[in-house]
């Protein structure tokens, strides 16, 4: 059996850990709610209006 030696040879993506756990949020989301989740719910479980906020407060 091989295994990866301490030093830090394993490359992590960040982009791909993040969209990970905002996939994992929508499956918890998804599965607590009763119907199909609204565009609207998306939204909220994605943070995408804090991510509208916060670009548009910085001036970009």
């Amino acid at each position: 059996m091989r295994v990866a030696p301490v030093g830090g040879t394993a490359v992590q993506d960040h982009v791909a850990l993040a969209e990970i756990e905002l996939c994992g949020e929508l499956i918890i989301a998804a599965s607590a709610a009763d119907d199909r989740l609204s565009l609207e719910s998306i939204d909220e479980v994605l943070k995408v209006a804090e991510e509208r906020m916060d670009t548009t407060d910085s001036g970009t």
